[in-house]
């Protein structure tokens, strides 16, 4: 039974590997063709129907790109789709967040002082705020308000801070923000699957057909296209702050994640401005560095006003802190970790509590038995270089502790 927990912590890195790679290609070709995009030039040769062209040199070769508003007089033999890169990322994610977040719902998905439910409760919950969402964006988009960009967009900003707010209200923090990530990340998939890509294809069949293309369709795709733009940069933030518990695991992270959105915007204006070649509207950085000093502080200072509430054992707790291994288990983790995981850490240099995982009570070391025996039993990534000198006895001591918990 125990060498499943180390199966599942492979099979996490290998699906969270898959799920970067598949996000570098995603990303890196819709940057590109986002700043291609901008950097198109109008010139007096082109062809019938082309918009615009340009020159790029990259790799020791020249390249000689042009853009057709709907499509080519003539199509080509070989057309290339920018397409799966999409839909990986998206499944790669999914399969991420039922790895971490379903498997481990009782750890990482819910938090009893903040919403009672059982696993499924929450599962449930998850995947249809994921679908619903979709909907919703979708149909506003397609609403009179979704004729104005701009205004489509504010009001799509502030859908994603109440849905950042109704999050917080239900999972904990860590998995409120993975949610919005993804929940994000599943409209910008979706706009691929089911809008931009079925529209070119409407293109392509009209002229393959003989039929004069609509131009509605691209520009509706061009729509969808801008939103994903503007929404990438907040998604791979809210991916990262996993790693970081003083964005998610603090009393004001909605207001934090609203933040994030706008930063996404400043950085994203400033790269589009300039591809566009409409100046460098540095005012931008300015924003964005006022913007984070602001989440700074909202993660430390509030922190003494609201202070924090005690969450109560599970029953995989309870089981954990009352096997008969338990009590040498903690002694090896008051000694050895606690000084640095806890409320006040006391060693010198650390100001935070590390990952936000205190382990000064039975509670607190019983919830994350996993994590010990991961982190300190099996490997020896914690202590961070053996800087509290544990020995290999005491490391055995917390793999048998974890490990006949399991077996019981």
């Amino acid at each position: 039974m125990y060498e499943y927990a180390v199966a599942w912590e492979w099979l996490s890195f290998a699906a969270r590997w898959f799920h970067v790679i598949t996000g570098i290609a995603w990303i890196g070709s819709s940057f590109y063709f986002i700043a291609l995009d901008l950097g198109l030039v109008k010139r007096p040769h082109l062809p019938a129907g082309a918009y615009g062209e340009e020159w790029q040199v990259h790799g020791g070769g020249f390249y000689h790109i042009q853009k057709y508003l709907v499509a080519p007089a003539q199509m080509p033999e070989h057309l290339t789709w920018f397409k799966y890169e999409s839909y990986f990322t998206w499944l790669s994610g999914f399969l991420m967040l039922c790895i971490v977040y379903y498997g481990g719902a009782d750890l990482f998905l819910i938090d009893s002082s903040v919403m009672d439910l059982t696993p499924w409760q929450a599962i449930f919950i998850s995947l249809a705020s994921l679908g619903i969402g979709w909907l919703f964006y979708d149909q506003l988009c397609k609403s009179p308000v979704g004729r104005n960009t701009w205004g489509l967009m504010a009001v799509l900003y502030l859908a994603l801070v109440a849905i950042a707010w109704g999050y917080t209200q239900v999972f904990t923090g860590r998995a409120a923000f993975l949610h919005l990530g993804a929940f994000t990340a599943t409209i910008m998939s979706a706009n691929v699957f089911f809008i931009i890509i079925p529209n070119q294809k409407i293109v392509v069949a009209d002229l393959i057909a003989g039929r004069t293309p609509d131009p509605k369709y691209g520009a509706i795709a061009k729509q969808r296209s801008l939103h994903n733009n503007y929404l990438t940069l907040p998604v791979i933030f809210f991916m990262l702050s996993n790693h970081y518990p003083l964005a998610f695991a603090t009393h004001f992270n909605w207001v934090i994640a609203a933040l994030v959105f706008l930063m996404g915007v400043t950085i994203r204006h400033w790269f589009n401005t300039t591809h566009a070649r409409k100046g460098k509207p540095t005012w931008t950085w300015l924003v964005t560095v006022l913007l984070f000093i602001v989440i700074m502080w909202l993660s430390t200072v509030p922190k003494v006003l609201t202070g924090e509430t005690e969450t109560s054992m599970s029953p995989m707790s309870r089981k954990f802190a009352s096997n008969a291994h338990f009590g040498a288990a903690r002694d090896v983790v008051q000694a050895r970790c606690s000084m640095c995981h806890a409320a006040e850490p006391v060693w010198d240099g650390i100001r935070f509590t590390p990952k936000s995982v205190k382990l000064e009570t039975d509670a607190e070391i019983a919830a994350h038995a996993r994590e010990i025996y991961i982190q300190a039993g099996r490997s020896h990534a914690m202590p961070p270089g053996n800087v509290t000198a544990i020995s290999p006895e005491e490391r055995k001591l917390l793999v048998a502790w974890y490990e006949s918990t399991i077996s019981q």
